[in-house]
């Protein structure tokens, strides 16, 4: 990155540059799939497969240190089988107040690196009282309750298959148990009141977060192919009578890393 400054490149090539910094900094020119693990979901990773590199996203241009408990503020790159995998341990929420730009910044490294499937998690409150503590729900569709797009000028771009049905057939053929359901993003940082989940409900929302659906479309924009699995880590607002926090959701998150590292190490060599 330039010190000019008056410097100001695009998203599109800001990215571009992260992912020529990214390539050298690993010692992999391209990498082929790409992962962007949600609150406590970190020990997933060390089930993927052999660790070749680990970068601070500090190194990288374009990206800031994480700012949420739970992650990392690193991407590994990983070798499954004859894959290699981009693992970012964090990201940047829309919350954070960084613009929504920063928001998908990863997604368009991936994406510039060469990843054509992207695999979004993330921790979630869920709508239907059966799924517990660390259910794993894949997405089928979003509502994004944000107000913007990380979309750049006039550029329309088509949402119909989102989430790709046919990566989500492979997911449920491993595990027939999977259900899936449609994920709410609101701007966050608060969690949502039950009025605001009833409302979630009566939209057709299943599942309410504060990530994802601007990654999603990012995404989709640089023509990857997007798996989404959310991992419900508790119930939402006014479903129980429990009250939220952050620290409760690490805790789901890690009490179901090793089911959801199971998962995940299954179905990266199919993706």
């Amino acid at each position: 990155m330039t010190g000019n400054p008056s410097y100001d490149p695009s998203p599109y090539a800001l990215a571009d540059e992260a992912a020529a910094a990214l390539a050298q900094a690993t010692g992999i020119e391209r990498h082929d799939l790409a992962l962007v693990l949600g609150s406590g979901w970190l020990p997933a990773a060390e089930m993927l497969g052999e660790s070749t590199a680990e970068i601070a996203t500090t190194d990288l241009p374009g990206f800031s240190a994480a700012a949420v408990a739970g992650h990392s503020g690193r991407i590994r790159s990983i070798r499954a089988g004859d894959k290699n995998l981009l693992v970012f341990l964090s990201r940047t929420h829309f919350y954070e107040g960084k613009g929504v730009a920063a928001v998908v910044h990863g997604v368009r490294t991936a994406a510039a690196a060469g990843c054509r499937t992207i695999v979004l998690t993330n921790g979630c409150g869920g709508l239907n009282p059966a799924w517990s503590a660390g259910t794993p729900v894949l997405i089928e569709d979003h509502i994004n309750l944000t107000g913007t797009s990380p979309i750049v000028g006039a550029n329309f771009v088509d949402l119909t298959d989102l989430y790709s049905s046919r990566l989500r057939g492979i997911a449920r053929e491993l595990d027939p148990s999977l259900d899936e359901g449609v994920y709410v993003q609101f701007p966050g940082p608060h969690y949502e009141t039950p009025a605001e989940v009833r409302m979630a409900g009566i939209l057709g929302g299943d599942l309410v977060g504060m990530s994802t659906t601007l990654e999603a479309i990012a995404a989709r924009e640089a023509g990857m192919e997007v798996l989404g699995i959310s991992l419900v880590t508790n119930l939402a607002a006014g479903i129980s009578d429990q009250p939220l926090n952050h620290e409760e959701v690490l805790e789901a998150g890690r009490a179901a890393a090793t089911r959801m590292g199971d998962l995940l190490s299954r179905l990266v060599p199919k993706l």
